[in-house]
C-alpha cells in the first residue's frame, strides 16, 4: 500500500516549488507534476492521499483531468486551486464530489488545513474499506450452518428458539454461537450486530 501524499498537479513551477515547500513544512508529504496528462500517465488506484489540482492550466484543464479521474473510478480527495472566474466551475465541480476548492491567492494555513483534512478523510475511507474486507473474509470462514445460526441469533432469537427452527439441540446451537463468535472475533451478540452492521444489507 503506497503511503499517504498530497498530489500536486499545476503548469506554474514556482506554484508547485512554493507548494511542495510549504506541504514539508507541515510535514506532509507530496508529489507534483507540470501537467494532467502526466499525471493521468502516473495515476494509480491503490494511491492514498489526496490531489491538489488547478483548475485552469495550458493543455487539459483541471475539470478535464477531475472528470477523467472519475471515469476511472479515483477515490482520493480532490481540492481545486481557482482563480476567480474560475469560481462557478469549482463549484459546479464540487456538485460532481470534489473535496473543497480554494481561490488564489489562497491563505497557505487555509490550504494546509484542507489537505490536512482531505488526508484524515482518505485515511478513514481505507479504514472503513480495509475493515469490511476483513468482516468479509471472517463470514466466508462460516459454514453454511453457522451462518443460519448467526443469521438467527442477530434476529435476537435464543438458543432454545433456534434449536426449534434448525431441528438441531440446544447443545449444538451453543456449539455453532461459540464457533461464531470465535471467527468473527467478537464475545456477544451485541459485538457481533455491531461488527456486521455498517456491511449487512
Amino acid at each position: 500500500m503506497s503511503a499517504p501524499l498530497a498530489y500536486i498537479v499545476d503548469d506554474d513551477e514556482a506554484i508547485r516549488d512554493a507548494l511542495t515547500w510549504l506541504f514539508r513544512t507541515r510535514n506532509v508529504s507530496s508529489r507534483a507534476w507540470a501537467s494532467a496528462e502526466a499525471f493521468l500517465t502516473d495515476w494509480q488506484a491503490e494511491w492514498r492521499g489526496c490531489v491538489v489540482l488547478d483548475i485552469r492550466m495550458h493543455e487539459m484543464s483541471g475539470l478535464e483531468c477531475f472528470d477523467a479521474l472519475l471515469a476511472r473510478g479515483n477515490l482520493l480527495p480532490v481540492i481545486f486551486l481557482t482563480g476567480h472566474g474560475d469560481v462557478p466551475m469549482a463549484v459546479g465541480a464540487l456538485k460532481k464530489g470534489a473535496f473543497d476548492f480554494l481561490e488564489k491567492p489562497f491563505d497557505d494555513n487555509a490550504l494546509v488545513d484542507v489537505v490536512l483534512r482531505a488526508l484524515d478523510n482518505d485515511a478513514r475511507r481505507h479504514a472503513s474499506e480495509e475493515t469490511q474486507a476483513c468482516v468479509t473474509s471472517r463470514l466466508a470462514q462460516l459454514t453454511p450452518r453457522e451462518q443460519e445460526v448467526m443469521n438467527l441469533v442477530l434476529a435476537g432469537k435464543f438458543n432454545k428458539v433456534i434449536a426449534d427452527a434448525l431441528n438441531i439441540s440446544m447443545r449444538t446451537v451453543e456449539v455453532h454461537r461459540a464457533r461464531v463468535f470465535e471467527k468473527m472475533g467478537v464475545r456477544s451478540a451485541v459485538e457481533l450486530a455491531q461488527l456486521l452492521a455498517p456491511g449487512r444489507d
